[in-house]
């Protein structure tokens, strides 16, 4: 593995005066040094962009296919390499990396299969007195320039749902990975370089936000922001970019019902995964479960029995379940929430403390109020809270009492209570009989309320990276 690591612009590695460590996020020890974009690299990438663009339009479908498998072989060929730099990186566990990589193949080979049925539809234009005599119809196209900027917690298959659905529309991109992670993002610019895309039509610039990506974001040429992230930067994003396409995906506090006939062993193994895979630093990891009061004991001890079985530790070790935080503060802001609620009358049934500055022990707290930071906020950490209930549209109520609305679970065998909670529940994607952390690739995915605005998933996306241009003939 190599240790240097530049910026990719216009096809060219650029290595620039300033650098930065990126570390492993269990050992501490060094990944790689990365170049730094300064305001010129920057401006670079953007006007490189933006002259890929009139070739990157005239892509035929089956150009931009090609290219999306072509991407995909590329990762799968490198699949072990660039896991091992996720886990290193971005302190995922093994068996989370290697999935992480495996999505990424499936995301570029679904975008491979959208941009081939990419079209547009006819219009019956003499369903209007006015329209008699012409025949209608629109078409998509590529909106231009997309800036993504994408965060650590996935740092390839974010970064591919972002980079697919552009290549996909047509659109050049410039990539602004997090900094914690921007290693994956450079091998898949290795792997890009290799295939057939247009030279200049995909850059990576690596700093801040406050630095890069506020030029990104402010600058005008770019048609469209897509970013995943925390709610404040995505207000901002929203509140400076000027006329430009946005998608914010800003994260939730996810519940899951456990109703009172759900399949209990079921349940407790995916609330298991839902809370602490990658720590808990997932989107729509469990946040919240809801427990029907007459299974919450039962529910309860084999979930505890269950945690007490995770493998926490260096997440290279194949077996591990649960790895480090991806930076020390984030460690300490977790133990402050769980202190704070402790504080207030929570009560700790297992984990409540860090194990060390880079990991936190999974948590799992019981008699918590819907006030408390580790409930109403997003912890992103390896927390989960327990509830009980007795009536069905209560616990529903609750679950969607919330500022966030990104995806809900609930177990149940009852269609009834199943589809109340697919009504009343005001999220982007209710899972039944799963917890809210499960996504497949080319669903829609995105959220309601503080948690978003658009969608991923493939072709949800590419409609978004495009726009509709009506054509109307007068016969």
């Amino acid at each position: 593995m190599k240790t240097l690591y530049n910026l990719f612009i216009n096809g060219e590695w650029i290595r620039t005066v300033k650098e930065m460590k990126v570390l492993d996020k269990y050992s501490g020890s060094i990944v790689g040094t990365v170049s730094v974009a300064d305001e010129n690299d920057v401006e670079r990438a953007i006007v490189t962009a933006c002259d890929s663009f009139p070739e990157m339009s005239e892509l035929s479908a089956y150009r931009r296919a090609e290219i999306l498998t072509q991407i995909a072989g590329g990762i799968k060929e490198r699949a072990e390499e660039i896991a091992e730099v996720i886990a290193r990186e971005a302190g995922k566990a093994w068996k989370y990396a290697i999935g992480e990589v495996n999505r990424c193949v499936e995301t570029f080979t679904f975008a491979a299969g959208e941009a081939r049925t990419l079209h547009g539809e006819t219009v019956p234009m003499d369903a209007s007195t006015a329209g008699e005599g012409r025949f209608g119809f629109w078409i998509r196209e590529p909106v231009g320039v997309v800036v993504a900027i994408s965060p650590f917690n996935f740092p390839l298959n974010l970064v591919a749902h972002k980079v697919a659905p552009a290549i996909a529309a047509g659109c050049p991109v410039v990539l602004k990975p997090a900094s914690w992670t921007p290693i994956t993002a450079l091998l898949l610019a290795e792997i890009i370089e290799e295939t057939d895309l247009p030279k200049g039509a995909f850059n990576v610039v690596i700093g801040g936000g406050s630095t890069v990506g506020k030029q990104l974001v402010t600058d005008p040429r770019p048609a469209k922001v897509t970013f995943t992230g925390s709610p404040p930067v995505g207000l901002w994003i929203k509140k400076n970019c000027g006329m430009k396409k946005v998608t914010l995906e800003l994260g939730s506090n996810s519940g899951v019902i456990i109703d009172i006939d759900a399949d209990l062993d079921l349940a407790v193994e995916r609330c298991l995964m839902g809370a602490f895979a990658n720590s808990g630093q997932v989107c729509i990891s469990v946040q919240r479960i809801y427990l029907h009061e007459k299974i919450a004991k039962e529910f309860t001890d084999k979930f505890l029995n269950g945690v007490k079985k995770l493998k926490i530790g260096n997440p290279l070790e194949k077996d591990t379940d649960v790895g480090p935080m991806i930076d020390p503060a984030e460690v300490e802001r977790v133990e402050l929430w769980i202190e704070d609620a402790v504080s207030t009358g929570a009560e700790v049934l297992a984990g409540g403390n860090r194990i060390n500055n880079r990991v936190f022990s999974p948590t799992v707290l019981n008699n918590v109020s819907s006030d408390m930071k580790v409930v109403k906020d997003e912890v992103f950490g390896p927390v989960v809270s327990f509830f009980t209930f007795v009536d069905i549209s209560s616990a529903i109520s609750e679950l969607d009492r919330s500022q966030y609305g990104l995806q809900a679970g609930i177990f149940t065998k009852q269609i009834d209570h199943a589809m109340k909670a697919i009504k009343r529940i005001n999220v982007g994607g209710i899972m039944i009989n799963d917890v809210p952390t499960f996504r497949v690739d080319h669903m829609p995915y995105g959220g309601n309320k503080l948690s978003g605005i658009g969608r991923e998933g493939l072709r949800f996306a590419i409609e978004e990276m495009t726009q509709i241009k009506m054509v109307c003939i007068k016969l």
